[in-house]
């Protein structure tokens, strides 16, 4: 709890989140090791086998705690090899400006149809890449097509719902779905296959209802054309852009083939991209001494790494909560995070509701560490309806207020969007978004996968 109100109170401190996540993380498995060694406390493995100093093997208990921490560490260096992967893949297409074709392609001055380009672009994009870098890349493209910004705020907010929408039926749009799927809890085509059209209802009735809205009516005062160096398309902007893209969403195709973990077909994706990158010509004369502008190791260099030690941090933390025994179910002793499970369970007994009280919690409450904490908690088969409607409140509960989900805390550093304004003016869109999506998802897992 004290590690977390520090990542809450990331502005005021003026601290980067990372740090507390790191402390909380670490300190958090340095108790539990102290604890451990003392016999104040016993541990249980991802596998239910419990370990403590009630055993005569000191060796064995030894290796036991040892065994559990790699366990978890493995787990966690899979989801973040996974990201560094991604988001290397996306800053070299953007170093050859790959992006700027689809900037160029936007063309029309009505509001409305601008609203529903912007929220297909995100729904679509956020799938493909991630809806964080989505966001970032829509709201870059707004800036330069919109010149008030008291109505760029308005685009931006619904970008938000649809990156959501987005990211949540694909394997690599979120990082929830992407730990759901590396932890084996959902597969890629189940994941779609369950939650393509919950959250094609989670855009869409947002998209509807803004639509009638007197900020997206008439015509958009557009920011004059001005030729810019950097915007310019380079020889090698197309090629990046498909090849990049093609190597992301060839990914799952990777896991299907070979069967091995998908932070290994990105890494192979990464290693393709980067060959590619290394042959291709942006300019027609581009002196040796200037190659670096487009290489790799620069687009390594612009990688938010920060980001990456934030999630490392909050992942210990769950994983530390998960093996530490807290009591007892039907005799077995069972971790923290279980045992919530079971009297949340009990206290709520509908699982729908839960679930659903857990995706508007994601608003308030990272999304990164609620998921964490359910992968814990849960014991459901692979592609349980119940881990895909985790997968879609996660997701998009998040839009439900700005700070809820990265494309969120994105879009409100770049447009400066105040809380209460949000709050007041879109939170009720999403929340219509959000509830509609879950209707749908209720529906077509009690009628047609029954």
């Amino acid at each position: 709890m004290i590690g977390y109100l520090g990542i809450t109170l990331e502005h005021p401190l003026k601290l980067d989140k990372a740090v507390p996540a790191l402390l909380m993380g670490t300190t958090m498995w340095a108790f539990l090791a102290i604890g451990f060694n003392a016999g104040w406390f016993n541990i249980v493995d991802s596998h239910g086998h419990v370990f403590g100093f009630f055993l005569d093997d000191e060796e064995a208990i030894a290796e036991g705690f040892k065994s559990n921490l790699i366990h978890h560490f493995s787990s966690i260096g899979e989801i973040l090899f996974f990201l560094i992967g991604a988001m290397t893949i996306v800053e070299i297409i953007d170093l050859h400006r790959g992006f700027g074709i689809i900037k160029n392609a936007i063309t029309t001055k009505s509001k409305k149809r601008l609203l529903w380009t912007l929220g297909i672009l995100a729904f679509v994009l956020s799938a493909i890449i991630d809806n964080l870098t989505a966001t970032i890349i829509l709201i870059t493209l707004l800036r330069k097509i919109l010149a008030r910004r008291n109505y760029r705020i308005w685009y931006a907010a619904m970008i938000i719902i649809a990156a959501n929408a987005g990211g949540a039926w694909s394997p690599i749009g979120d990082v929830t779905t992407t730990m759901l799927w590396i932890g084996g809890k959902v597969t890629a085509v189940g994941l779609s296959e369950y939650l393509i059209v919950p959250s094609l209802f989670c855009f869409i009735v947002p998209f509807l209802i803004a639509s009638n809205m007197k900020p997206f009516r008439g015509k958009a005062i557009r920011k004059e054309l001005i030729v810019d160096e950097e915007a310019e398309r380079l020889l090698s902007s197309k090629t990046m852009l498909y090849v990049g893209l093609a190597a992301i969403v060839f990914v799952p195709i990777f896991k299907g083939i070979t069967g091995l973990p998908p932070y290994l077909g990105m890494m192979f994706s990464l290693g393709v991209v980067w060959l590619v990158s290394e042959y291709v010509r942006p300019e027609k004369n581009l002196p040796k001494n200037q190659k670096y502008r487009y290489s790799t190791h620069r687009a390594l260099s612009k990688i938010e790494f920060s980001s990456i030690l934030f999630f490392l941090g909050i992942l210990l933390s769950v994983a530390a909560l998960e093996s530490l025994v807290y009591g007892s179910i039907n005799g077995q002793e069972v971790g923290t995070l279980r045992y919530a499970a079971e009297s949340l369970s009990q206290t709520i007994p509908n699982m729908d509701l839960v679930i659903l009280l857990l995706g508007a919690l994601s608003s308030l409450i990272d999304n990164v560490p609620m998921v964490a904490a359910t992968m814990g908690m849960y014991d459901f088969p692979t592609d349980s309806p119940i881990w895909h409607f985790i997968a879609y409140s996660a997701g998009t509960g998040g839009s439900l207020l700005v700070i809820g989900s990265a494309a969120g805390v994105a879009a409100m550093g770049m447009e400066k969007i105040d809380f209460i304004w949000y709050f007041k003016k879109i939170a009720w869109i999403a929340l219509t978004g959000f509830l509609a999506g879950a209707a749908v998802f209720i529906v077509i897992e009690k009628y047609f996968y029954a």
